[in-house]
This record gives C-alpha cells, structure tokens and sequence, in this order.
C-alpha cells in the first residue's frame, strides 16, 4: 500500500522559512515523479514543483521560482520541499503526490498525503 506522509508545515512569518518532507513508501518510485500541491481557502488546488525520481529534473509554478526548491533523498525514500522568503499568499494546506508524470496537473497523480498546513503571517 503506497503511503505519502507530509511533515515540516507550521506558522512563519513573512520572509521565513520553512522544510516540508514528504515520506514515501509501499513501492519502488525509481520511474516516477513526486510533486506538491498546496491548496488556499476556497481556492483549487494549484501545482508547487515536482521532481522526477530518476534523473532529478525539476519544475516548478512561477509564482514559486526562485523562492522554493524541491529535492529527494533516494536512502529516505523522501523528498523535500525547502521554501525561503515566504510570503502570506503562500499560506495554504501543502499536498504531497505521486505520479508516472511530471505535469503540472493534479488529476494525472496516483498517490496522495493528508496535506501539512502552512501559514505565513504578514
């Protein structure tokens, strides 16, 4: 049974930091892409980054580059999500997902976490 578990969300302020992790397990991920989501209060869900397990390319939402950085480590089975200068339209629940494709697009993942809040107040 694959499982993603979310950790690292929190309270910050504006210009802060903050490290999501992102546990992966029940499957051999060596051919797929892990991404985060975040999703604001009555907003939809929107596209973060996303990082291929094999080769480490990265993408990542425009309103985000330059600010937030997302990496694996292959012995943790983990990825992370490092963001720096945080703003308060970054406030948000923070979803992990997994999928054979590194699209930007939430419908073309498999595999979902419960989602780690993040708030960055001003």
């Amino acid at each position: 049974q694959v499982q993603l578990v979310e950790s690292g969300g929190g309270l910050v302020q504006a210009g802060g930091s903050l490290r999501l992790s992102c546990a992966a397990s029940g499957r051999t991920f060596s051919n797929w892409a892990l991404g985060w989501f975040r999703q604001a209060p009555g907003k939809e869900r929107e596209f973060v980054a996303v990082i291929n397990w094999s080769d480490s390319s990265t993408y990542y939402a425009n309103s985000v580059k330059g600010r937030f950085t997302i990496s694996r480590d292959n012995a943790k089975n983990t990825v992370y999500l490092q963001m720096n200068s945080l703003k308060p339209e970054d406030t948000a629940v923070y979803y992990c997902a997994a999928g054979r494709l590194a699209t930007h697009s939430s419908n073309t993942y498999d595999y979902w976490g419960q989602g780690t809040q993040v708030t960055v107040s001003s």
